[in-house]
């Protein structure tokens, strides 16, 4: 379909754009310490209801909303998701920022403010391509659905709860930043692995353990659990000779060691140790299956130790939230680059910026791997960079986010007249 006169019109029209997204930056966002969304997500939903969509709107947590705006369709075509994170990375108090973070500013073609890049300013992008869409008149015969999530900062998968509502779609597209790449992602898991002493022992005791002839058959918690982690990077290595996927340099997929946590005080034997592990994986590759061969190699490791073979250690894996219980899943997301919909994408990316562009893997983990994890076909497609997300002075151009509204656009038009085969 031909979309000139919308595309005139989100150009002539970009100081609307613009004023979204300052709207959106001025509502602070910052997870940690999050809780702090209700208000910029009732803004979302008067948004898009005045643009026709239905709303459902629930707590994800307390002051913390999920807003999802529905727009029926016909059966008979392609509906699609686009999906986006209200929340934005934190601040440290020792950034020292040219402009106030809350309060986006333009300068020299682009506009700067905390949230810009990752991810208000592809958000913005993409409700305005739906309010010219509208203004225009344009039919759209397939459903479509806007998410704006929350939590994405913080592994609390806002993402995975609209799944989990019944929200599912043919594609879904996340306006994460890609640096107008079409990309997916490895994933990101984190556990916890613990070993636990049945006995408690005084430090006096300790020549007793450690010596031939010493008469206790006991060890330290922290001391064995070294072990264990020197054993994790003969994994970790292996998996760097034995594993790749095109596009992630070798040895991306990561064991890290991030915490260790144990002992009472001076006075005692370590009787508990806990290792706070954050596992990097391969698109083609699910948490399940990577941390079933970590726990698998962690046990025969034990097992191949006098002490630990009848100390086993115990696992944790995930958990819903960095803030609420130190755990986080970033289930990864493979691209099918031959798919319908990222060829469409593909083409309307070239119509609009009139070079190609590319299908590739983010460096970084994103919402996007629910999607994977729940078999809806899904790219990460938005205009924000991670040179600049996350940054002092976080900007985006100004051009590349009209241009960026402009292939959305194209894209949801395109995809929404798609009959189903």
């Amino acid at each position: 379909m031909d979309l000139t006169k919308v595309n005139q019109q989100i150009e002539s029209r970009q100081d609307e754009l613009l004023d979204l997204v300052k709207n959106l930056v001025a509502f602070e966002t910052p997870a940690p310490p999050a809780r702090n969304t209700r208000e910029a997500q009732n803004f979302v939903a008067d948004f898009l209801s005045s643009l026709g969509f239905s709303i459902d709107q629930w707590a994800l947590y307390d002051n913390d909303d999920i807003v999802v705006g529905t727009k029926r369709g016909n059966p008979a075509y392609q509906s699609l998701i686009i999906n986006g994170h209200m929340d934005v990375a934190a601040l440290n108090p020792n950034e020292s920022w040219t402009f106030t973070p809350f309060k986006a500013t333009v300068r020299d073609d682009r506009i700067i403010g905390r949230g810009v890049s990752d991810m208000k300013g592809g958000l913005a992008a993409a409700l305005f391509a739906l309010k010219i869409l509208h203004d225009q008149n344009i039919s759209l015969p397939g459903k479509l659905l806007f998410e704006s999530v929350i939590g994405e900062e913080v592994g609390e998968a806002g993402t995975k709860s609209t799944i989990e509502h019944g929200y599912i779609a043919d594609f879904a597209l996340v306006t994460d930043s890609s640096d107008l790449e079409i990309q997916g992602q490895g994933g990101v898991i984190t556990g916890w692995v613990t070993i636990k002493s049945d006995k408690t022992y005084h430090d006096g005791l300790r020549r007793e353990m450690i010596h031939a002839g010493g008469g206790l058959r006991a060890a330290s918690a922290i001391e064995k659990m070294a072990k264990l982690i020197i054993g994790l990077q003969e994994l970790e290595r292996d998996w760097a000779v034995t594993k790749s996927y095109p596009g992630f340099p070798a040895g991306t997929n990561t064991i890290n060691p991030a915490v260790i946590e144990g002992g009472r005080n001076a006075a005692f034997i370590a009787d508990e140790a806990r290792l706070w592990l954050t596992v990097h994986f391969y698109p083609n590759e699910t948490y399940q299956s990577v941390t079933q061969e970590v726990e698998s190699f962690v046990t025969r490791l034990a097992q191949a130790d006098p002490w630990l073979r009848d100390h086993l250690p115990t696992f944790e894996w995930g958990g819903h939230s960095m803030i609420e219980d130190r755990g986080e899943i970033f289930p990864a997301l493979e691209v099918d680059e031959k798919h319908p919909a990222v060829q469409t994408l593909l083409n309307a990316h070239l119509t609009t910026f009139e070079k190609k562009t590319q299908v590739s893997v983010s460096t970084s983990v994103t919402d996007g791997g629910w999607f994977g994890d729940a078999h809806i076909p899904a790219v990460i497609y938005g205009p924000g960079d991670l040179r600049h997300a996350h940054a002092v002075d976080e900007s985006i151009s100004v051009a590349r986010l009209v241009k960026y509204s402009q292939a959305l656009a194209q894209f949801i038009v395109d995809w929404a007249h798609t009959k189903k085969e």
